[in-house]
């Protein structure tokens, strides 16, 4: 029995990740210096969460794929002009901070409200994908909220892999504790999946997908609606950089038991 799907992915820009990020505190509060000079590219947790439902949306014909994303329009636009190539999709756009310091809860409220705009949704059919965590806020807590905002209940968190079966329902392969997978199975959609690395490479550029892609792209860049994550009651105290610390030691035949002391031992004098 064929499944069409509605699969939206939540993914957001972060700055790349070879640039050198250095915190500061701004009128607005804490950001990132010359942020916006800095170049962009999709959250890569988010990236495998749209490759793997272009994937899905491949082999279940009449299936759809969207990719909801919030940031500054210029430089979404940037992005997008590379991440059309990859996989079909339809964009809906937010013009608002993609900042890390922004709160997690907030951006799930704007995502939601957006998600539930798209025309013709239907949350029979509606698989809600995003990255388990995020390279720019590492909250790992985004796609949950929105997802619950949405009523969807059924969540699976570290996901590496699903697959469709004859009946419409499907298997979905989590990561665990102690570097095993669990295997779980929904009866019917809607679920939301916060992707992990997955299995698939990432796609070739393909200038026929992106000129395809750019047709809807452009459109919704110029119609994105201004989204404010009103950050109410946060507040941040400081903002620095990590310390950076190496001290090496060399050891033999040391067992992993007093490896994990001194490790502990270490963290609590910081």
């Amino acid at each position: 029995m064929n499944t069409s799907l509605q699969i939206v992915v939540s993914g957001s820009i972060v700055p790349d990740p070879l640039q050198t990020l250095e915190p500061v505190t701004s009128p607005g509060g804490p950001a990132l210096k010359n942020e916006m000079m800095l170049p962009a590219v999709l959250d890569p947790w988010a990236a495998h969460a749209l490759y793997e439902a272009a994937h899905l949306a491949l082999a279940q014909p009449g299936s759809k794929v969207w990719l909801v994303s919030m940031g500054p329009k210029a430089k979404l636009q940037q992005v997008m002009m590379t991440v059309a190539q990859k996989v079909p999709f339809e964009l809906v756009a937010l013009d608002g901070s993609a900042s890390g310091f922004t709160d997690s809860f907030a951006t799930a409220a704007a995502l939601a409200g957006a998600i539930e705009a798209i025309p013709g949704l239907d949350k029979s059919r509606l698989l809600l994908f995003g990255g388990w965590e995020s390279a720019s806020r590492g909250a790992g807590s985004t796609i949950q909220m929105t997802a619950e905002r949405l009523g969807i209940t059924e969540q699976f968190q570290g996901v590496d892999r699903i697959a469709v079966r004859e009946d419409g329902s499907f298997e979905v392969l989590e990561r665990i504790e102690g570097g095993r997978h669990q295997v779980s199975v929904c009866t019917a959609p809607p679920a939301a999946l916060g992707w992990a690395t997955g299995f698939l490479p990432e796609p070739r550029n393909n200038p026929q997908v992106g000129m395809a892609n750019m047709k809807t792209v452009m459109p919704a860049l110029q119609r994105a609606k201004a989204a404010t994550a009103a950050d109410a009651g946060l507040r941040f105290v400081s903002v620095s950089l990590p310390k950076q610390q190496r001290e090496t030691r060399i050891e033999k035949n040391m067992a992993p038991e007093q490896i994990a002391r001194e490790i502990v031992a270490w963290i609590r004098e910081e």
